[in-house]
């Protein structure tokens, strides 16, 4: 698996070259590097056709990783004298979208939360990822300290999001706090070995053997807390607030995604009677 992540690597900085050599026609100075110059090639990326199709578009999660190995080739740069100012603060990212490709329904958490794991640790992470919608290295980071229980507002847990650095609250179910076993000390971790064994190589043998044959990663999880809470009635500002997104559009995609909403949406609109003529 590591070396499946290094050759993705590889293969971005080589195609964000690519896109970078076609946009200056393989010529550029460190003289003409500037932030216009930078905006610039954030809007080419966003604009181009992708080398995998003559017709369609790069998509912004591409442009959003091609531009990221831009952007830390400015730092170096900086870093090593080449450049008289950082343009990488300067400059913005392309912001990234999240995709959903699969998810797991009430009934195959259940199918999850039944089978009998030699993993018990990753069992516990992966069905309070999919009740809670925290991701995986916020699962690792997590500590007893960040946890409060309090009659008025329930149990939260008080994160930093790693993707954005923004606190936020997440309310959690009692059901939840549950997988979490005995309180201990503040400054002792939650998942205390969670590791990126349990993520790569024994959660794809948990839903084997749990019956479910989806191809999903870990992170599939908070996608299916999204989804789940569509589907029994949250709203989506709510859903925003404790999933940490900086934007409601970053939402949206999870009532897109809920086919129950879309089938009762369906059976809203009704006429008193249907007489064919």
């Amino acid at each position: 698996m590591a070396d499946k992540r290094k050759a993705s690597n590889h293969d971005n900085w080589v195609s964000a070259f690519n896109y970078l050599c076609k946009f200056t026609n393989g010529v550029l100075r460190f003289a003409d590097l500037n932030e216009k110059f930078c905006d610039d090639f954030k809007d080419f990326l966003l604009t181009s056709k992708s080398k995998k199709s003559t017709e369609a578009r790069l998509s912004q999660n591409s442009a959003c990783s091609y531009f990221s190995k831009f952007k830390s080739a400015l730092k170096q740069a900086y870093k090593e004298g080449y450049l008289q100012i950082n343009l990488n603060d300067r400059v913005n990212m392309i912001e990234s979208e999240e995709i959903i490709k699969n998810t797991l329904t009430i009934e195959e958490l259940n199918k999850l939360a039944k089978v009998d794991f030699r993993n018990l640790r990753l069992k516990r992470a992966a069905l309070f990822s999919a009740l809670t919608g925290l991701p995986f290295k916020e699962m690792q980071n997590l500590i007893w300290g960040n946890i409060e229980v309090s009659a008025n507002l329930g149990t939260r847990i008080k994160m930093i999001r790693q993707k954005t650095g923004k606190l936020y609250f997440v309310n959690i179910s009692e059901q939840a706090y549950q997988l979490l076993g005995e309180a201990s000390e503040p400054a002792l971790k939650v998942f205390t070995g969670l590791n990126n064994h349990d993520r790569y190589t024994d959660f794809p043998l948990l839903l084997v053997q749990a019956g479910i044959l989806k191809k999903m990663t870990f992170h599939d999880l908070r996608h299916t807390y999204g989804t789940n809470q569509i589907e029994a009635g949250t709203d989506i500002y709510t859903l925003k607030g404790n999933m940490a997104h900086s934007d409601v559009r970053h939402t949206q995609i999870y009532a897109h995604q809920s086919d129950i909403k879309k089938k009762e949406a369906a059976e809203r609109v009704k006429l008193d009677k249907l007489t064919l003529l």
